[in-house]
Order: C-alpha cells, then structure tokens, then sequence
C-alpha cells in the first residue's frame, strides 16, 4: 500500500523544510488582520515558523513576515508568537521528562 503524501512547508527563519503539523502558521486575513492559526484552516495568506524561538529572531531580523505578508507586522504579533513559542517549548520539554 502506498505512503500517504506529507505537505511539506519551509520555515521562513531557518529556510528548513518539515511537515505542516511541525509548524506554526501565521496568517493574514483577506482584511489584513495578522493573526497565529492554531488550526491551520484560518482563510488567508499563510507563513510557517519552526517552534523555535531562535527562528522566530531569524525571521523578525530578515523582515521574513513582512515580506510574506507584503505588508508591515505589529510588534504585538511578534510578541504573541514568543509567547506561544515558549509555551510549545515548555510543553514539549515536559513531555519528555514524562517519557
């Protein structure tokens, strides 16, 4: 039987492929509102990030998001996408202590 295809994305902080669900979306909505998408389903345009805070600093240097989006991002959204890197990461450091 064959493999079920996985959508492969490319991080836009360390330009490093990996599957779509490794990824967090930020996407701008056809009303300009720049918004994470937990789902991934949010109508838009789309960028992915790798769960790492480094990629995000990557990414907010390059001016990554604001080239992607065609349009300046508010340091709010910045700010947000920090805080949920560091809960993802403190999330995943405890599963694996768990393990």
């Amino acid at each position: 039987m064959a493999q079920k295809k996985i959508p492969m994305r490319q991080c836009i902080g360390c330009q490093e492929s990996r599957p779509k669900k490794e990824l967090v979306r930020v996407v701008r909505a056809p009303t300009g509102e720049i918004s994470i998408d937990a789902v991934g389903k949010k109508p838009g345009r789309g960028a992915y990030l790798c769960p790492d805070p480094e990629c995000l600093k990557k990414a907010q240097k390059k001016k990554a998001l604001e080239r992607s989006f065609e349009q300046p991002v508010p340091a709010e959204v910045y700010e947000a996408l920090a805080l949920q890197l560091s809960q993802t990461a403190g999330k995943e450091a405890q599963d694996a202590q768990t393990e």
